[in-house]
């Protein structure tokens, strides 16, 4: 049948199938040189893969770490009421500014994940986020999705101001301890 049918067939948007289709959840589906997804004719409780649900938590700076487990539970126990089982828990130290976060580019990169979950969408990302979602085959679910606009502008203005601070600092840290060790190495000569 095509995928249109299962779609239907099985209570999920034609997007949602195709995600699925994408990320080789439904097992024995394939493509034809035309285009058309085809989805074999069996049980849908043997055709469609599990899910794999990851919770995901995260703080700016290592001050924070106490508030990282209570953030991840709070997620858990969402998931729970849902439903959902949780397979995986993600904990991160790191800026939403920061695009070098290892935890998250793992949950993308090993493509397990079927559904991502946060308490706040600035946990996941502070720009972008909506780049991931369409990136993203599965589904990003953000539980306190409200947006106050200038409140939220104001907040992400303050990020960068104090990530590009922090990154310059940083540079000029590094500079004067290399001009010291030169210093010192003179000085021994």
């Amino acid at each position: 049948m095509k995928l249109k049918d299962w779609a239907e067939k099985n209570s999920v948007t034609y997007r949602t199938g195709y995600n699925h289709y994408r990320r080789g959840l439904i097992n024995g589906a394939y493509q034809l040189p035309t285009g058309t997804i085809v989805v074999p004719n069996v049980d849908p409780e043997t055709v469609i893969a599990k899910e794999h649900n990851v919770v995901y938590a995260r703080v700016s700076s290592s001050e924070n770490r106490g508030n990282l487990d209570s953030q991840a539970e709070r997620v858990a126990q969402f998931c729970n009421a849902n439903g959902w089982v949780v397979h995986e828990i993600v904990k991160e130290c790191a800026s939403g500014l920061n695009d070098r976060r290892p935890k998250l580019q793992k949950i993308f990169t090993d493509k397990k994940a079927t559904r991502i979950i946060v308490g706040h969408r600035d946990r996941l990302t502070r720009f972008g986020l909506n780049y991931i979602k369409t990136l993203f085959s599965g589904e990003i679910i953000v539980i306190n999705d409200a947006e106050d606009s200038k409140a939220d502008l104001m907040q992400d203005f303050v990020s960068l101001i104090t990530s590009f601070c922090a990154r310059l600092y940083g540079i000029r840290r590094s500079k004067r301890r290399t001009e010291q060790i030169i210093e010192e190495l003179k000085s021994n000569d």
